[in-house]
């Protein structure tokens, strides 16, 4: 891979990245040994059709993605230099073997335990600080971008720049679950807050965790400088009733419905 040095943290005229999660594809293909679906060309179908990043999260257990995937990842991405490839997953258990092989563009830190679902909460601190601070600078000393996985507390972002990190992904599930609900406005006005601390802060944003092309533009619209949004489960169930080229296209819209609508508001 070809390390980036993380650019400038929130850039309002950025616009947001779509980075694709793959570990659906993958666990669909866990469940029988043929092989199929394949995670390098459901990789090669969205870059085609125009994501900018591949996102996966290499867990312990295997579940999804598995040692060879993020290989086999990392060697198709060198016919894509422009595109991003993020690791995810717990610097504490295997992520850092990982990042040290690799070296991806960007390794996002999540609190996960071994057994865990899902994420479902972030980083805290002080509590983290102590023990995040030396698996931080050495990533960084291998060139490759340090996301930490936060939850909307803008008290948090301060910190989590004073740990090293050159950006935050904010964890957007309550929102997610809030925004068929009166209490969408409350989550966004929470999210809103957290970004502009980080941006504040000296950091970039990412936002990812149950975003779909329901909820997408209107968090995009309400949350500055949003600079990468992580999309697996929703993105992937789409594409199995609309195809790949087709559900990264709507998301790309959203982004741009998004934007647009956070450019006029910021205008008047």
């Amino acid at each position: 891979m070809n390390p980036l040095v993380a650019p400038e943290a929130g850039h309002r005229g950025s616009r947001t990245a779509l980075s694709v999660n793959l570990n659906k594809v993958a666990l669909l293909r866990n469940t029988r040994h043929l092989g199929i679906p394949s995670v390098t060309k459901a990789a090669r179908l969205v870059l085609e059709a125009g994501a900018q990043g591949i996102t996966v999260h290499p867990r312990p257990d295997e579940r999804h993605i598995r040692a060879h995937d993020v290989r086999d990842l990392a060697e198709l991405l060198k016919d894509w230099p422009q595109v991003e490839y993020n690791i995810e997953g717990n610097p504490f258990h295997n992520l850092m073997d990982v990042i040290r092989e690799i070296r991806p563009h960007q390794a996002t830190f999540v609190p996960d335990t071994v057994g865990q679902f899902t994420s479902d909460h972030g980083w805290t601190f002080p509590a983290d600080l102590e023990r995040l601070a030396p698996v931080v600078a050495e990533t960084k000393a291998l060139g490759v971008r340090v996301s930490l996985f936060m939850d909307p507390v803008p008290e948090q972002m301060a910190a989590a720049k004073a740990v090293g990190a050159d950006r935050v992904e904010l964890y957007t599930e309550p929102y997610a679950a809030a925004w068929a609900t009166p209490q969408r406005s409350d989550q966004l006005a929470r999210y809103r807050l957290a970004a502009q601390a980080a941006i504040t802060a000296g950091l970039g944003v990412n936002a990812g965790h149950d975003l779909n092309r329901d909820n997408l533009a209107d968090f995009l619209a309400a949350v500055p400088g949003v600079l990468e949004v992580s999309i697996g489960h929703a993105l992937i169930a789409d594409a199995l009733e609309l195809g790949y080229a087709d559900t990264v296209t709507a998301y790309q819209r959203c982004i741009d419905q998004g934007m647009a609508e956070r450019a006029l508001s910021e205008r008047r």
